[in-house]
């Protein structure tokens, strides 16, 4: 590929190392060209690091001129523009040139020219409408795509990429004795070290971090805090902490160059930022394997998340940093434990290798779409119960649209959602709001493929109206000329006469083809007449969802205080009528796992808004400690979790099937014949129903579920979701 990239040529910091390491790594494969504005340190170190640069100072129109002649002679394919000088030239180049034109942005440009109003209405209000204009953009972090998105730029040519750190040839050159001694830091046997490097101005906020540390050293006295960094607030920051702190518990270092010796002194690396896009400051830490406490900023939770990579704060909160660096203080395994997970993540997602790879499959999806005709009917539009919150039913679309993208990267895709803003940020596709006709019949139009489902949508258990809608979607879509897919669906039950008829009649004269997550559904949809669609027998796409690593689980079971070596039954309770009857039945099987099991009984709450009261109150009436916790957002962690225990004996289906998909043993506790179904089509005959429950069929249960841990294959199960796929892929591909 031949990529030229434009900067004005006069930035600093990290946007600086992150254009001049990328281009470095990205000109061993590929033909770059970088053109600076202005003639400076930029150009001249690109130069030393031997990156084809060219430095055009003439004017605009005379740069213009010179760009476009250079672009259509040397056949470059993509412009890559960085920063409100570059992007207003490669918004007017767009106007003459036919290569596609992105811009990464490093930074809210909102914020770009805060204090300086004449240059904020100036380059800032230039910079804020030359991003409209461009075909592609990349946030640096998902936070910062994410942000872009929710100001109404397109999800579907939204990227993101991260600043990428060498992990190579980075050993400290003095030891941590050595190094405390440079700086004139001392330490006790038991000191933890907690350490920024930083600028020392407003939007770092190191006075948050000073007045945290004075909070911890108070129950922690042999703690310590290095501050590397100068800038206007040095002088405040010292008097502050002279004011707070202990004499000798805080060292400020000014200037470091030798960062690895810095970072590798440390025990706690902090950072304390009000904004951040994806600072080096955390993957140089990381690097070092130093355990980490940031602020819950821009990009910052992508790679630390808490208990698992670091702990977060909220910005200028200095009670909840004191905690955490407490916590840290108090618990060296967990901190070991969060180091060691940060630098395996770092060192996987965010090294140098890793963000050139990244930036060379962008350009390569972006000349691929390029390709694409414009007029085609292609994509897929998605039906289902998302945007409401609940883990599991966006765990599910999670799936369908991996599932999707490895038929085709490049397949566009809308969401039918109740909440669209939050399915774009969290999905990254196009979404439109699921009662909006006006947005979602243009979106069919489009599309080849319509997908309804997963979970059980053709369903009136809970509401008819919910049922109406659904098929009325399903016509709608036929109608715009769209293949119609029932996908990894539960059916029924549908009751009433007139509701059945009318849904055999809508699927039989509208859907193509249905996937069923077990054979009950089919003995459903015969016993309602619907003969015509091709129906397959597959597997929730859900089992195909990966776990965690194991020692990112491990890292979460230690923030939740529990040992990941040890022996659990896991009980997963949910609201439900009739549950304050049967909450003793749950209480006594615990106390029965435990006493004649030796499991500890821990109470998850998978939708932590409306689990966690029963299962608070039942952990509570127990004699052992039960630790209560909540789900994490990723469900990753939540099947990790899963893959630990020993039983899971559970009230919802979203977890027996994330607990399947690791093959741990299951207890279910039946509420609808969906779980029913669900159990015996996997093989597992350890289900109960809710109205038949008491503590001495659970007990039963756990112990013969226990006894036939190897009582059915993942991999069997993992093989029928794949089908889901084969069967879209094909429906995609049918010209007919």
């Amino acid at each position: 590929m031949k990529i030229m990239h434009l900067i004005s040529g006069g930035d600093v910091g990290g946007a600086k190392t992150h254009v001049l390491s990328l281009l470095q790594g990205l000109g061993k494969t590929e033909t770059v060209r970088l053109v600076c504005f202005t003639e400076g340190e930029f150009s001249e170190d690109a130069k030393k690091m031997g990156i084809d640069t060219l430095v055009l100072s003439a004017g605009v129109r005379a740069s213009l001129r010179t760009l476009s002649d250079m672009i259509r002679q040397e056949g470059f394919e993509v412009v890559h523009c960085h920063g409100s000088r570059a992007n207003m030239i490669g918004a007017i180049l767009r106007q003459r040139i036919h290569v596609p034109i992105v811009t990464t942005v490093h930074s809210d440009y909102r914020l770009d020219y805060l204090g300086r109003p004449v240059h904020r209405l100036t380059y800032g209000t230039i910079n804020s409408v030359a991003l409209r204009l461009f075909d592609y953009h990349i946030g640096v972090s998902d936070a910062m795509a994410q942000l872009l998105i929710s100001r109404g730029f397109d999800a579907q040519t939204m990227f993101s990429i991260y600043n990428g750190v060498e992990f190579s040839g980075h050993t400290p050159s003095r030891s941590r004795e050595e190094y405390f001694e440079s700086v004139g830091l001392r330490t006790e046997p038991d000191s933890v070290v907690f350490g920024i490097a930083a600028r020392l101005n407003p939007v770092k906020d190191v006075a948050t971090l000073i007045r945290g540390f004075a909070e911890a050293v108070k129950e922690y006295p042999s703690s310590r805090l290095l501050i590397a960094g100068d800038g206007e607030e040095r002088q405040m920051l010292e008097t502050l902490a002279k004011e707070l702190c202990p004499a000798g518990t805080v060292v400020f270092a000014g200037w470091v160059s030798d960062m690895d010796s810095f970072y590798s002194a440390l025990d706690v690396n902090t950072l304390t930022s009000l904004s951040e896009t994806f600072p080096y400051a955390l993957t140089e830490g990381a690097r070092q394997h130093c355990a980490t406490i940031a602020s819950n900023v821009g990009g910052i939770p992508y790679i630390i998340e808490p208990d698992v990579t670091g702990l977060l704060f909220e910005a200028q909160d200095y009670a909840q940093l004191a905690q955490h660096m407490k916590r840290y203080a108090g618990n060296p395994a967990f901190r070991l434990q969060m180091g060691e997970n940060l630098f395996e993540k770092a060192r996987s997602e965010f090294s140098v290798d890793a963000t050139v790879g990244r930036q060379k499959e962008i350009y390569r999806r972006i000349l691929r779409k390029e390709t694409l005709p414009k007029t085609k009917k292609n994509g897929v539009v998605i039906c289902g119960a998302y945007g409401k919150g609940n883990a599991g039913d966006e765990a599910i679309l999670k799936a369908i649209l991996r599932q999707m993208k490895h038929i085709d990267e490049d397949l566009p895709i809308c969401v039918l959602s109740h909440d669209p803003m939050q399915t774009k940020l969290e999905h990254h596709v196009g979404a439109v709001h699921a009662f909006n006709p006006l947005a979602f019949l243009p979106a069919m139009r489009k599309s080849k493929l319509y997908i309804s489902g997963g979970g059980s949508l053709i369903q009136n258990q809970t509401s008819t109206r919910s049922l109406l809608y659904y098929l009325l979607s399903i016509r709608l879509a036929k109608l715009c000329g769209c293949r119609v897919l029932m996908y990894g669906c539960g059916i029924g039950p549908v009751n009433g006469g007139r509701n059945r008829r009318l849904a055999a009649r809508i699927i039989d004269r509208n859907v193509d083809a249905i996937t069923l997550r077990e054979d009950l559904s089919a003995k459903e949809l015969s016993s309602m007449g619907v003969t015509k669609p091709e129906i397959h027998v597959t597997a929730d796409p859900a089992l195909l969802l990966d776990a965690g690593s194991e020692s990112a689980v491990d890292g979460f079971l230690l923030g939740q205080e529990l040992d990941p070596e040890g022996k659990y039954a896991l009980f997963v309770l949910r609201p439900w009528p009739g549950f304050a009857e049967k909450k003793q039945a749950f209480i006594e099987c615990a106390e029965h796992v435990y006493r004649d099991c030796g499991l500890t009984p821990v109470f998850f709450a998978l939708e932590p808004g409306r689990d966690a009261a029963p299962c608070r109150e039942t952990a509570e009436a127990i004699s052992c400690m039960c630790p209560v916790v909540s789900a994490p957002s990723d469900e990753k962690l939540i099947i990790g979790m899963m893959k630990k225990m020993k039983v899971v004996i559970s009230m919802r289906l979203h977890t027996l099937i994330f607990a399947s998909s690791v093959g741990t043993p299951l207890v279910a506790v039946s509420y609808d014949p969906k779980v029913t179904g669900f159990m015996r089509y996997i093989g597992q005959k350890h289900c109960v129903e809710f109205e038949e429950v008491s503590s001495e069929k659970l007990c039963a249960l756990a112990d013969a579920a226990l006894a036939d841990r190897e009582n059915y294959s993942v991999e069997e199960l993992r093989s029928r979701a794949e089908e889901n796929e084969l069967v879209a892929k094909r429906l995609l591909e049918d010209k007919a």
